[in-house]
């Protein structure tokens, strides 16, 4: 998969891309990051690359043209096509749905704002699709930008030593993940679940997918669609309604 930066600071999603798994998918050839800075496409002595807004206000946006070129720059290098991503408060939510359907792309060229924003004229022409990460506001696009590149990269095949790993994440099958023990089973802060060491793999599994749809219950109900479970994960979730109602942190293994 290949990813083309256009921001002002094109290395700092470089950099924040170099480590752990999305630097391992780049060692393995499976992304390949590319930046593109609109400064070197801005004429004159200052290589200006904003303005004033029309209509007064605090601030400047970024212009339309060096923004343009920088962008035609990034599709003429590959010719693959380019799924054009503009980072904003004001996109659609980006979850770990849209993340595999961004994933499944050959090319994402990823607009990185700045300052009050962009010109809407150019997001109007190149834009395909408008994402955030969250309802906050960051000073660029770039860290978003690193965000999605990581959640991208990561679902390439190959990146993980363990494919396994990532239909185990949250939000995968819309529930949050279960909680993980590793040793010691016993220390000062607890003890492992006894059901997680008693070799019964089809009582872990029940454990864990009863933690999972208990974890989202109790923390993002929102993404819990009761209605579209099934029959034996309505059960599962209310045995750990009733153990927490009841005040039970750990539901056992063999209820």
């Amino acid at each position: 998969m290949r990813v083309d930066i256009v921001s002002l600071f094109p290395e700092f999603v470089a950099q924040c891309a170099a480590f752990g798994v999305v630097g391992r998918a780049q060692e393995r050839a499976l992304l390949s990051l590319h930046g593109w800075n609109p400064r070197d496409y801005a004429p004159g002595n200052y290589r200006r690359v904003d303005d004033r807004p029309f209509g007064g206000g605090p601030g400047m946006v970024m212009l339309i043209d060096p923004l343009h070129d920088a962008i035609e720059a990034a599709r003429a290098a590959d010719p693959a096509d380019a799924h054009v991503v503009y980072l904003t408060p004001q996109g659609t939510r980006l979850t770990q749905a849209k993340v595999r359907e961004l994933a499944a792309l050959p090319r994402l060229i990823l607009l990185c704002g700045r300052y009050e924003g962009v010109d809407e004229r150019l997001i109007e022409a190149e834009v395909d699709e408008e994402l955030s990460i969250g309802d906050y506001v960051l000073s660029g696009g770039e860290l978003a930008a690193a965000v999605l590149v990581d959640a991208v990269a990561r679902l390439q095949e190959g990146a993980l030593n363990d494919a396994e790993s990532a239909l185990q994440d949250s939000f995968e099958g819309g529930v949050l993940d279960c909680p993980h023990y590793t040793r010691p089973v016993e220390h000062a802060l607890g003890k492992v679940p006894d059901v997680l060491l008693s070799g019964n793999h089809a009582q872990i599994a029940r454990w864990r997918r009863m933690e999972s749809l208990g974890r989202t219950w109790l923390r993002r109900p929102d993404l819990l669609d009761e209605q579209g479970l099934g029959k034996a994960d309505r059960a599962l979730l209310e045995d750990f309604r009733a153990r927490y109602l009841r005040g039970l942190d750990e539901p056992d293994g063999d209820a």
